[in-house]
């Protein structure tokens, strides 16, 4: 079977999966979500109301039935809390994340690709031993406590960014950026630990193989090996480490957002658990999901891209 056929069919299975656990979920919660929401001494006539609304008072069965249906229209309900459509808000919040989430991975690999070259040019000297007790540092250090550190630094000392808030890349991209470096940094540099250890490693390894010990015996330069043989072939773990970057960054925005008072997915998370807006949270989990799905779908192919022995199989 051909490679992108079973990676095409793997990724609408795990799809199925992930649309039947997230019903299942919610399903499963203790409580009725119409009482939770109404509160425990809600009227009787309410509580059926909010139960026809939600669609808890049919069988499960019709209940899945439905809900796929709709969501195989790109309806995924109606948020209780602001009365709009459920993706329409997605939609409208998700620009940010993705910003965040593109914008600090570029700043990682920026960073972390010529750091992990100087690394092991120098491999066993100072150069490499300072950047591997750096890359073991930013590993420890959480993305909020360096978001605050920046906010205080470079926000509200020297003044160079936004403390806060955001400016919509619609009204002007260079506002729209610079309002994003600091959360956008903030999430990179422990990423940036993260690709390093990897692709250092990496390089290291494929330095002692056959092809670039051929290499050397023709006369080729350490920097030309280095980076036209060994870097390419170093990649298809970092590609893995980027794609869990990108999925790690879009579901875990909330306290970055929190911090930067961002108007993305994570603070509409937040607010929706807080109103118990069911709806909107159980959109929120699939739509996320989907993405997470959707990103190791592209890493996958880009294997192909990087690594020739993957188109041969």
């Amino acid at each position: 079977m051909p490679y992108i056929l079973r990676r095409t069919m793997t990724f609408i299975v795990t799809l199925i999966l992930v649309v039947i656990m997230t019903f299942v979920v919610f399903r499963i919660i203790p409580g009725d979500p119409a009482l939770t929401i109404l509160g425990m001494d809600a009227d009787e006539a309410l509580l059926a109301a909010m139960k026809e609304k939600l669609g808890t008072d049919r069988p499960l069965s019709e209940q899945f039935a439905q809900w796929v249906k709709q969501m195989a229209k790109g309806d995924f309900g109606e948020s209780l809390k602001f009365s709009r459509p459920v993706l329409q808000l997605i939609l409208e919040r998700l620009p940010v994340t993705v910003s965040i989430a593109l914008m600090s991975i570029v700043m990682a690999l920026v960073i972390a690709v010529p750091l992990s070259l100087l690394a092991v040019k120098r491999h066993g000297k100072a150069a490499d031993l300072l950047i591997s007790g750096w890359t073991q540092l930013g590993m420890a250090v959480p993305s909020f406590w360096l978001g605050i550190l920046l906010v205080l630094l470079l926000g509200l000392t020297f003044r160079w960014f936004p403390a806060g808030g955001y400016v919509p890349w619609s009204e002007s991209p260079a506002q729209a950026l610079k309002s994003l470096f600091l959360p956008s940094l903030a999430v990179a540099i422990p990423q940036v630990a993260v690709i390093v250890r990897y692709l250092r490693t990496t390089l290291l390894e494929q330095m002692n193989q056959d092809y670039v010990k051929t290499a050397h015996s023709k006369g080729l330069r350490e920097t030309t090996v280095l980076y036209k043989h060994v870097l390419k072939n170093a990649l298809v773990p970092v590609i893995t480490v980027v794609g869990m970057i990108f999925a790690d960054v879009l579901g875990g925005s909330l306290i970055i957002e929190q911090v930067y008072a961002l108007p993305g997915l994570g603070r509409l998370m937040v607010s929706s658990i807080g109103a118990r807006d069911f709806p909107l949270v159980q959109g929120m989990v699939l739509f996320t999901a989907f993405i997470v799905i959707l990103v190791n779908f592209t890493v996958d192919l880009l294997y192909r891209v990087v690594d020739p022995r993957i188109r041969l199989k």
